[in-house]
């Protein structure tokens, strides 16, 4: 008696399980939909991206970012018109930066390129000192500056039309003064400035709204402290610096007087870990992105 009731409820036991199964088999599962792909999925070309713009009442928030700073704290510049909605305006030369906590994966680029706009407010004067754009923080060097660019100012030879600049990559800098200066930039208009540095030729190539500056000197184009691939140190890169220098954002770094932050406008920020054609820079300029 006992092992028929076995038998019978093993048999139970097992019907319940095909039973389950052939439930199972009938149900579907429901479609995902017909979703976009991502334009810039991750490890794709374009690290950094920071357009400035939002539907948030508060200004302080006002900006779509591939890295959300830490607002309003990190970011207390002023939101106002861009090229393309939104942008940010510098509170001055001794103002504060906007402090992101990273670029994303670009530290493990072999060749990059820098692309945004910017409306200056005039000619820095010698006594103003150099206004610094952007820092990617790096303790690999004596400033804790991976990659720097800063606007010079009269005194190093900017005039209304033409712009000292210097751009530091891992310390070596290039440097733009003389007949190398860099025309517009200081004419209180929106201009889009794009720097491109090649692994393959290791040239720095520089544009203006869309154009490549040509008959640049060295000084400005090859460094002989950096050739081929950039091999940044992953472990001691971090925070990327918008509208000034390591001092604007509470980081480590050179605190002198002289050190000023950017009082422009900037809009449409873009790093990418890729040397961008001439062609992608045209596009860039003249979709106003």
């Amino acid at each position: 008696m006992n092992y028929s009731i076995k038998i019978i409820k093993a048999a139970a036991f097992f019907m319940a399980i095909l039973l389950l199964g052939s439930a199972c088999k009938k149900l579907s599962r429901p479609a995902l939909g017909d979703y976009p792909k991502d334009a810039n999925p991750p490890g794709g070309p374009l690290k950094f991206y920071a357009a400035f713009d939002g539907t948030t009442t508060n200004p302080l928030m006002n900006a779509v970012d591939s890295i959300r700073a830490n607002f309003p704290s990190s970011n207390p510049l002023t939101s106002v018109a861009g090229i393309s909605g939104k942008a940010v305006q510098g509170k001055g030369l001794s103002g504060p930066a906007i402090k992101y906590p990273s670029a994303n994966d670009l530290a493990k680029a072999s060749s990059f390129t820098m692309a945004f706009w910017e409306k200056e407010t005039g000619v820095p004067q010698s006594a103003d000192g150099p206004q610094f754009v952007m820092s990617l923080f790096d303790k690999d060097y004596w400033h804790n500056s991976g990659i720097f660019l800063l606007f010079d100012h009269t005194g190093a030879g900017s005039t209304a039309d033409s712009a000292a600049v210097t751009l530091a990559i891992k310390d070596n800098w290039y440097v733009f003064h003389n007949k190398d200066r860099i025309p517009k930039i200081y004419d209180q208009q929106w201009h889009h400035l794009v720097f491109v540095y090649d692994e393959t030729t290791s040239v720095l190539t520089t544009y203006v709204d869309g154009q490549a500056l040509t008959g640049l000197s060295k000084d400005a184009t090859k460094n002989s402290g950096l050739t081929g691939p950039l091999n940044f140190n992953l472990a001691n890169v971090s925070n990327l610096v918008i509208g000034g220098w390591n001092k604007h954002a509470g980081l480590d770094g050179p605190t002198d007087d002289w050190i000023k932050s950017f009082p422009g406008a900037i809009d449409q920020f873009r790093l990418y870990g890729k040397a961008l054609s001439a062609s992608e820079v045209q596009a860039l300029y003249n979709s106003k992105l």
